[in-house]
């Protein structure tokens, strides 16, 4: 399992980082797990497959 931090999930949406924590927030891309701060790691495939899906509902 590959995790993710904020900063590179933003990073291949091509997103800021604010609106990967809303989407976190929001329960659009759960986290994996939390690093030692509270901050939310995402796994790779959820990643993946979500931009897949935001893509063929219109863009992200």
């Amino acid at each position: 399992m590959s995790l993710m931090t904020v900063e590179q999930v933003a990073e291949f949406l091509g997103v800021q980082s604010v609106r990967v924590e809303r989407l976190e927030r929001e329960s659009l891309l759960p986290a994996a797990d939390k690093d030692a701060d509270g901050t939310p790691l995402f796994e790779k495939e959820a990643v993946e497959k979500y931009k897949i899906l935001a893509e063929r509902l219109g863009g992200l």
